[in-house]
């Protein structure tokens, strides 16, 4: 295991290493406009959403690494208090990072990104109608981290105003994740699809409690053919299965079966108290 203190590298390095650490990373496809009016449009990758009551969305446009200066995003935000953090997809990923581009103070990244500016209902900046959301924000506060390079501005947005595209939404009107086809950004030149086979869903203990893995068997814990996700869908069900149950389940099995690798085979379809009586 290789140890990092932050203070003994240079900050490239350190960046290098966070940055290929913690991902994937949200996206945040910010629309500013500075004092004149003159629009910005830039993604950020240090992102994400903080609070539903009252919502607040929070991006980190740091500075230069190079140069230590800020970014236009942040230099508009403290002229207009306003943005528009629009969510990127599969579909708009290269002109986003076009976007990108270290273009000088007034040109328009709509106009250079191909993206289609809209109007915005609550705040000045446009929206990108190419984004299957756009969220309007107020900014609250302006966060400063830091006066060298690399160091974050954290914008704390609270959000006016939501546009979907219809075509996302499912039958209950939420947000379809099959749909909505988003990336998110990895280290270096990396980006990830939420897409396809990618998505998989993991039911949250909301209302439930588990037994905990502690409540197995020793030679159900330190299997060697079951893994730490297997032993967690285990571990999350709500009681030990009765005796009856698991007699009833092992006569339903032929007595030359093995057994672990068919209760993985049943976990993986969602019978997991099935398997656990295999295995007991």
């Amino acid at each position: 295991m290789k140890t990092i203190i932050p203070s003994e590298i240079p900050i490239p390095k350190l960046h290098h290493y966070l940055l290929g650490a913690v991902g994937p990373r949200p996206i945040a496809f910010a629309s500013t406009i500075d004092k004149d009016g003159n629009r910005n449009l830039a993604p950020f990758s240090f992102f994400n959403v903080f609070s539903a009551n009252p919502p607040i969305l929070i991006f980190s446009p740091s500075r230069s690494g190079r140069t230590g200066e800020t970014k236009h995003t942040h230099d508009n935000v403290k002229e207009v208090a306003e943005v528009v953090i629009n969510i990127v997809n599969y579909s708009m990923v290269h002109q986003m990072s076009l976007a990108s581009s270290p273009y000088p103070k007034g040109v328009d990244e709509f106009t250079k990104s191909g993206f289609t500016p809209i109007e915005s209902l609550t705040v000045k900046p446009w929206r990108v109608k190419e984004s299957p959301v756009q969220i309007e924000c107020e900014v609250i506060e302006v966060k400063e981290l830091g006066e060298l390079g690399g160091a974050g501005n954290l914008i704390i947005c609270k959000v006016k105003c939501i546009h979907i595209d219809e075509a996302i939404l499912d039958a209950n009107e939420e947000i379809d994740q099959t749909k909505i086809d988003q990336v998110a950004r990895m280290g270096g030149n990396w980006y990830c699809r939420a897409h396809g086979e990618a998505l998989f869903e993991v039911q949250k203990p909301l209302t439930t409690i588990g037994i905990g893995i502690d409540a197995l068997p020793d030679h159900i814990r330190f299997s060697k053919i079951l893994t730490g996700n297997h032993l967690g869908q285990l571990g999350n069900l709500e009681h030990l299965p009765t005796e009856e149950k698991i007699t009833e389940v092992k006569n339903s099995v032929d007595v030359n079966t093995n057994k672990e690798e068919l209760a993985i085979e049943l976990i993986n379809k969602g019978e997991v108290e099935k398997a656990l009586c295999l295995l007991l």
